[in-house]
């Protein structure tokens, strides 16, 4: 194979990601040439309605497959957040990249935390996994919509449009804003999308010699993890029109998974934990998936 053409979106963060893929794979790979076929999506292009709304995160893959499958590129570039738990039939996630900082961030100009905003601030997220928890936290709170690339939120909050806003860490972090998070929500208390800071690369599963190159890049540990994350996202059935959050991590000998289930309308919420083999990962989503039914998630999805 002499050229890897990879499919990306063309905002700033799907660029810099796209690009750092490419510098692995040139470090991987000597002699093969990796060039960026960036592409405009629907979920980039309609931007005054929430994503639940236009059909979810799916509208992210789409025109990047439909290039795979036009012959136009050999791979594509996701945030695997974004990435459908069930993948079409002729396409396979070759690798996926070590894991960055899976973390939320809150960013405000004028108050030092969550806890420390007035009653009735205005926080933008359009994330109906992030406005649960801000609820389940806050009720006070005005929760406003907020679409758009990083820079464009950062904007707004900085136009005085919001109180405050939450991002995830990791998009600041690959484009330089992390003087801008103000304090990190993270695990136990605060719970991440699925497989958020995570990168994968996705290919047609007949090219077989693409899969292998690919191949190279794959982090053992992270895969694990998100792995188990996702198993409990498909077993619940989970899309973005249903707040659904979980992480996983490895410590030791045993991988623990957290997860959570709850009404962006409501502020409540269901929580449970896992613990066992990493071997066993799968099968700790689907496990954690039923305890949180059990404990009455059902009744938010």
């Amino acid at each position: 194979m002499k050229q890897i053409r990879i499919a990306t979106r063309k905002s700033p963060l799907a660029l810099w990601q796209t690009e750092h893929v490419a510098t692995l794979l040139r470090a991987a790979h000597p002699g093969i040439e990796v060039s960026l076929v960036p592409m405009s999506t629907r979920g980039d292009d309609v931007l005054d309605r929430s994503l639940a709304a236009i059909g979810g995160k799916g509208l992210f893959l789409k025109e990047l497959e439909l290039a795979m499958l036009r012959g136009e590129a050999d791979c594509a570039v996701h945030s695997l957040k974004d990435v459908p738990m069930e993948l079409d039939a002729p396409f396979a996630l070759s690798a996926i990249l070590e894991r960055a900082d899976p973390a939320d961030a809150f960013i405000s100009n004028l108050h030092a935390s969550l806890d420390a905003l007035p009653q009735g601030a205005r926080v933008g997220t359009s994330s109906l996994r992030r406005q649960a928890q801000l609820r389940a936290r806050r009720p006070d709170l005005q929760l406003l919509d907020l679409r758009g690339n990083v820079n464009t939120r950062l904007a707004k909050l900085d136009a005085g449009d919001y109180d405050a806003i939450v991002l995830a860490c990791a998009g600041l972090q690959r484009l330089g804003f992390h003087d801008r998070i103000g304090v990190r929500l993270a695990a136990p208390d605060w719970l991440p999308a699925p497989a958020q800071g995570a990168i994968a690369l996705e290919c047609r599963t007949e090219d077989r010699e693409l899969h292998e190159l690919l191949m190279a890049l794959d982090h053992g540990p992270t895969r694990l993890c998100v792995e188990a994350e996702r198993a409990m996202n498909l077993a619940l059935h989970g899309s973005c029109h249903v707040p659904v959050a979980a992480q996983a991590e490895l410590r030791g000998d045993s991988l623990v998974l957290d997860g959570l289930v709850g009404s962006a309308a409501e502020g409540r919420v269901v929580r449970a934990r896992v613990e066992g083999s990493p071997g066993s990962h799968l099968d700790l989503g689907r496990t954690l998936a039923q305890d949180l039914l059990a404990l009455g998630a059902g009744e938010f999805l």
